[in-house]
């Protein structure tokens, strides 16, 4: 087994070598460009890691892992049009740089090139790859219809926000594995068991998320702390605030979310002492521990040796520990 930065080392290096510098210039070149914007590559990470726990070499699992992240990066192409996003890790989005057509097109041409990238394998596991694969891409779009829908409804419910965070986020993580499972051509037993691992991980890590963002540290969050609040997004924190607080809570919560001041400072500070006071700081907290748990229930069923159950508990813990 490799480390994960070892993990994440092969894959830039892959992504650095990988050829896309097509005619015509304007579609490739977003390509590329967007690719080479690097980010953590969690999900190819997860798909080599998974193949290495099932016995196969990571070599093996780099088509389905490279298939994984270009979807992945697709889809942030396209999302960053529907948000009129002007930056993505830093950097202009694709939109921004060239314009709002070429950003639809080379992602559309990301889609097509990501099941190329099956082709590496015989026609068994290219079957199993791109069935789970299109099972997925058409979650991951109903769950960012429903994010959508979410904006303006206020009637959302706790089940609703989960169902939409597991098919926006958590299904690709979860496919991310099952895909280096099914490389490996391990039981389909072992397949569905990583497959739910990855998938209540990913669900932990998105309320983490949600968590972080109201309350995670400036410095290390990378992200503007409230970003949620300032957008009026309605999180798990948010839900669960309505739920637990008073009816003056209640009330001045939905205000606060409903206003878009030029000076968010005031706006921040009072919700966040409405999530905690209400008792949603820590039911979120307890919701990421318990779909953590969750994965790790996961693992107990799997039959592969107990120091690999400890790498991806590791893992897990490693991810759920973050302050990033």
């Amino acid at each position: 087994m490799h480390t994960i930065s070892q993990y994440q080392e092969i894959i830039s290096n892959h992504f650095a070598n990988l050829e896309t510098n097509k005619n015509p210039k304007n579609l490739y070149e977003p390509i590329e460009y967007i690719l080479s914007l690097g980010g953590k590559r969690m999900r190819p990470v997860l798909t080599l890691m998974a193949a290495e726990i099932f016995n196969m070499s990571f070599e093996k699992a780099i088509p389905a892992a490279t298939a994984v992240e270009v979807f992945h990066n697709f889809s942030l192409i396209h999302d960053d049009i529907m948000d009129d996003a002007p930056l993505r890790r830093g950097n202009q989005t694709v939109h921004e740089k060239w314009d709002i057509n070429t950003g639809i097109l080379s992602g559309d041409a990301m889609l097509i090139l990501a099941y190329q990238f099956f082709e590496n394998y015989e026609p068994v596991i290219f079957q199993q790859l791109a069935k789970l694969f299109s099972k997925t891409a058409l979650e991951v779009c109903e769950g960012q219809q429903y994010d959508v829908d979410f904006e303006t409804r206020d009637d959302v419910t706790i089940p609703e926000y989960l169902k939409m965070i597991e098919y926006k986020t958590a299904v690709l993580v979860g496919a991310a594995m099952k895909m280096g499972a099914i490389v490996a051509e391990t039981s389909i037993e072992n397949a569905n068991l990583i497959y739910d691992f990855g998938l209540n991980l990913g669900i932990a890590f998105q309320l983490q998320d949600d968590y972080l963002d109201a309350f995670g540290d400036p410095k290390t969050f990378g992200k503007q702390v409230g970003g949620d609040i300032i957008e009026n997004k309605k999180t798990y924190l948010y839900l669960k605030a309505l739920e637990f607080s008073t009816q003056e809570d209640k009330e001045q919560l939905m205000h606060l979310f409903s206003i878009q001041p030029n000076d968010n400072t005031n706006k921040i500070a009072s919700v966040k002492e409405i999530f905690e006071h209400s008792g949603a700081a820590q039911a979120t907290q307890n919701a990421i521990k318990e779909y953590t748990l969750r994965a790790f229930e996961m693992l107990e069923k799997m039959t592969v040796s107990e120091d690999k159950k400890e790498v991806l508990k590791v893992f897990g813990e490693k991810l759920m520990n973050r302050n990033v």
